[in-house]
């Protein structure tokens, strides 16, 4: 089963070595994994995405809770979120097919950020489900570079009152 992980941690080198570290010596693999900066310069927010039943994401927790750049962890796997990804991709496109292409992102809600001779990059965020459909719809035109982000989530307000 894939699980949410929300990880707060001090904001400092070797704080993500420790952490990705962790996972790579228990032979964890993360799916996704996104890092940034909190309102609060001194600390900064991880979303882990890792695979594994509920004992084992038990004990990665607890690992994750003993190293002491770690702040808060909370599984928010079943909790109420906001999810998002950021995809850019590159697609094809020539003037017999851009008018399609336009209006294929136009649904999406995704926009045109580089137009080329042959041709678009094109820029989407939603949650997994879109951005995994939008991918789907593009590939017809020849998908020429596809990156995205891992996910970036956090739990409803109702969750936090």
């Amino acid at each position: 089963m894939k699980h949410v992980l929300a990880v707060w941690v001090e904001h400092h080198s070797g704080v993500l070595t420790k952490i990705s570290g962790l996972f790579s010596r228990r032979g964890y693999n993360i799916e996704s994994l996104v890092v940034s900066k909190t309102e609060d310069n001194s600390i900064a927010h991880m979303t882990i995405v890792v695979w594994g039943d509920d004992r084992v994401i038990e004990q990665v927790k607890k690992q994750l809770n003993k190293l002491i750049d770690v702040i808060k962890v909370n599984e928010i796997t079943n909790d109420e979120t906001v999810d998002r990804q950021l995809l850019l991709v590159r697609v094809s496109a020539n003037n017999g097919n851009r008018g399609e292409i336009i209006q294929m992102i136009d649904i999406f809600r995704g926009r045109i950020v580089d137009i080329g001779r042959k041709s678009l990059i094109i820029e989407a965020t939603g949650d997994e489900t879109k951005i995994q459909a939008m991918i789907n719809a593009l590939q017809p035109y020849g998908i020429q570079e596809l990156v995205k982000t891992g996910v970036v989530a956090m739990t409803r307000e109702s969750k936090n009152l």
